[in-house]
């Protein structure tokens, strides 16, 4: 007869040669995250991939917005995005951004994955996003679209706001300098 080892087995280490990345833990962002934020975003709009916008702007939207930590460094924010409401079927992912350092890791996924998910538990329809990364978004469900995605009616609407996402989604002419070369794509839930 053998007998057993009564002690566990060593759990495999997290992320070896072989193995899958850790998980990412994506959470609300809150305030206190702002300001790294708008750390994590500023190489991308240095480059044109995603629009300046000061500080404050990320206050006021803090609550559209997650980030991704990474779970055997909690605390340190590696990818962020948002979700904006743009009308009642229909909304926008926006800075959506990942550390370089952790590309490649899942991290995007996550992050929009859960953007997903939220647009589904507000009964939104359809998501749509200004890209310069097309496979990425194509690989999870989006599709390439011409124009805006909404009625006469509604962009009529939409013309009232002053917010620049929108302005970019409504493709005016104001915006073009910040879109050149973006394609617009749209998810259907």
């Amino acid at each position: 007869m053998t007998s057993q080892d009564p002690r566990p087995a060593p759990a495999p280490h997290p992320a070896g040669p072989g193995r899958r990345p850790a998980p990412v833990v994506v959470r609300q962002a809150r305030p206190a995250d702002v300001r790294r934020i708008y750390q994590l975003v500023q190489p991308f709009t240095e480059t044109r991939v995603l629009i300046a916008k000061e500080l404050i702007s990320y206050f006021e939207a803090v609550q559209e917005f997650v980030v991704a930590e990474l779970p055997e460094e909690p605390g340190r924010i590696v990818g962020c995005g948002a979700l904006h409401v743009l009308w009642d079927d229909i909304a926008e992912v926006r800075t959506l951004a990942v550390d370089p350092r952790v590309q490649g890791r899942g991290v995007g996924h996550e992050l929009l994955q859960t953007l997903i998910d939220r647009a589904r538990a507000l009964g939104l329809r359809r998501v749509f996003c200004l890209t310069f990364e097309v496979d990425f978004f194509a690989r999870r469900g989006f599709r390439r679209i011409a124009g805006t995605p909404v009625g006469t009616d509604v962009y009529a609407e939409m013309l009232r706001s002053h917010d620049d996402g929108v302005a970019e989604f409504l493709d005016l002419a104001r915006a073009k300098p910040n879109t050149l070369g973006n394609s617009r794509m749209l998810l259907e839930l």
